[in-house]
């Protein structure tokens, strides 16, 4: 049941609990109107749009050859004004469009659907015609578009330059990366609110009175800024793996990750082993299975790090990839003190997983890129550690797209002492993900922006779609979504950790969903509960974390199973200090 292209908020940096603001009307929000993106743009509303063949660059050639099936796919470039504040400086960037052209002619035609796919900073130029394959029933009514946002893909790029200070204090090293970007003049025009009117004006260009839009992930939160900005022009809306929108900032949704991906390890990886001990040999106790993963050293080790990073994580993204997840896991286990350089580490675990029976060739092909990741990410620590002694007064350049939306998005918490003694607490409650952990760059960088509050007799109808076990966006925070959000209504699926689930291919998800794209009719309760399709190579449903009632899953983040897997780090280490995670060697954006 699974698909390629998931969504993916995917970042292992984690933040600090943001003050929250409940989403409610305000007087003066009643009576403004939308913004009229076709007057504030003004020459550019009536700019020729070249429509061509569309290249996707870093997809799989097979994939691209799929969406090319799809009718009337074609991309182009549209100007927009680089600052929709003020339309008329005369300065533009360019947004990456691609367009299908799937809907039946006449009045069963719904219109266009935007699709993003999170990030942020994920490109979702292939996600129009992505969509028009994964749900052919919509796509008979509704043309879906995809677009790379502003900073993202082959539209205009966002890249920063700053000087390496002559210091080792990461403090004074992240000031320096976040001053540096600010001198930028595109920085402070690549946020979520300027997405937001980008994509009103496809919306324009493409001459449709609404559109409707299926977000995932950092795509929710893109849409309900949208949604909160222009009501009036949402045709139909699903929020698919919902951040916390009901903050006025990011941050929340980023300090619930780390105990997240602690969670889904304990809660549903490490039982799934346990009930596969013919395979992996690891015995039937997940307890056990984690005690003998950190008195291995678990992630605290350089390597252990590393397969987690790029063999565990992404299987908690799509968890048709448990098989390959597990047999990583138990390698790291019983590869005990292995010999060599790290990268001879890294392909001798790869060896002994291969090895595990079940193995799909999905699986093998899972298990070979994230091979090459982590050889990828060896190298670059080894890179990093030959520079460090003449690094000082060096330039460095880096993609700050995702940087850049995250931290203008509404302000984050700048105490430092704050965000260390938030890093002490991630090394005692979520121990699995905590060496991963570092002060994020947004504890550094000034916003002026927040998330804007929706006017409760004028916010359209939506869909929050949310799984229990999401390591990425909290089934917490979609909750808070779902009921902060005016006229929301939410599916929940028990016992799931996938993130990103239309199509799920079941009833209970993809009826409702579907019947509401069709109809703009919501189911008449708030919450509807449903159940997770089996995990891979079981043909049952296990129950595992919180419990599904009145259609929302119960459940506490510090579950009774993690907090006895925290103890077993406790006594481990037994007044030992947690060794730091080489961030050199760890992907930004997991």
């Amino acid at each position: 049941m699974r698909k390629y292209f998931r969504g993916g908020m995917a970042a292992v940096a984690g933040v600090l609990v943001a003050t929250s603001v409940v989403l409610t009307p305000t007087a003066s929000a009643a009576a403004k109107a939308d913004p009229d993106t076709q007057a504030l743009a003004g020459a550019l509303a009536t700019q020729k749009v070249t429509w061509e063949e569309c290249a996707f660059p870093g997809v799989a050639e097979e994939t691209v050859k799929q969406f090319k099936t799809v009718k009337g796919l074609a991309c182009a470039t549209v100007q927009v004004p680089r600052d929709w504040h003020a339309p008329a400086d005369g300065n533009t960037i360019g947004i990456r469009v691609s367009k299908t052209q799937t809907a039946f002619k006449g009045t069963s035609r719904q219109g266009i659907a935007l699709v993003n796919p999170g990030g942020p900073g994920g490109s979702g130029l292939p996600w129009g015609a992505a969509m028009a394959l994964r749900a052919p029933v919509l796509a008979s009514q509704y043309d879906f578009i995809g677009f790379d946002p502003r900073g993202v893909g082959l539209s205009t790029p966002l890249t920063c330059s700053y000087t390496v200070p002559e210091s080792t204090d990461v403090n004074v090293l992240n000031k320096a990366k976040v001053d540096g970007c600010l001198e930028n003049p595109l920085t402070k025009f690549i946020t979520t609110e300027q997405t937001a009117y980008d994509m009103d004006f496809i919306r324009v260009l493409l001459g449709e009175k609404k559109t409707s839009y299926i977000g995932y992930s950092y795509g929710t939160w893109l849409g309900t800024w949208y949604a909160s900005t222009f009501p009036s022009k949402v045709h139909r809306m699903l929020l698919d793996s919902a951040v916390d929108a009901s903050q006025s900032t990011l941050e929340n949704t980023w300090d619930l990750q780390p105990r997240t991906r602690d969670r889904q390890f304990q809660e549903a990886l490490l039982p799934f082993m346990a009930r596969h001990d013919d395979k992996y040999g690891q015995g039937t106790d997940p307890m056990e299975i984690r005690r003998k993963w950190e008195k291995g050293g678990g992630t605290r080790e350089f390597v252990g790090q590393l397969f987690v990073a790029w063999f565990v994580i992404p299987a908690m993204y799509d968890t048709s990839q448990y098989h390959a997840a597990a047999s990583a896991v138990a390698s790291v286990i019983d590869a005990t003190n292995p010999a060599g350089t790290d990268s001879e580490k890294v392909e001798q675990i790869v060896a002994k997983m291969l090895t595990y029976p079940g193995l799909s060739d999905e699986n093998k092909a899972f298990i070979a890129k994230a091979r090459q990741n982590a050889l990828a990410a060896v190298a670059k620590k080894e890179r990093v550690a030959v520079k460090a002694t003449t690094a000082a007064a060096e330039v460095e350049t880096w993609d700050a797209t995702f940087e850049a939306i995250r931290c203008q998005d509404g302000q984050w918490n700048q105490n430092l002492h704050y965000w260390n003694y938030w890093l002490a607490d991630l090394t005692v409650n979520a121990p699995f993900i905590a060496p991963f952990m570092e002060t994020p760059l947004c504890a550094y960088w000034p916003a002026t922006n927040s998330m804007p509050k929706p006017d409760k007799k004028t916010f359209p109808r939506l869909l929050v779609a949310q799984a229990e076990l999401d390591a990425a966006t909290a089934y917490e925070g979609g909750l808070a979504t779902a009921k902060a959000l005016p006229n929301a209504k939410m599916i929940s699926v028990d016992n799931e950790g996938s993130h990103g689930l239309f199509p799920y291919n079941t009833d209970c998800v993809d009826d409702p969903i579907t019947f509401y794209f069709q109809t703009g009719a919501t189911p008449r309760k708030q919450f509807t509960g449903c159940q997770a399709v089996p995990l891979p190579g079981e043909d049952t449903t296990f129950d595992v974390g919180g419990k599904l009632t009145n259609g929302k899953v119960k459940i506490k983040m510090i579950t009774p199973a993690v907090k006895q897997a925290n103890k077993i780090v406790k006594d481990l280490l037994s007044g030992s200090s947690t060794a730091a995670a080489d961030e050199s060697g760890m992907p930004a954006n997991l």
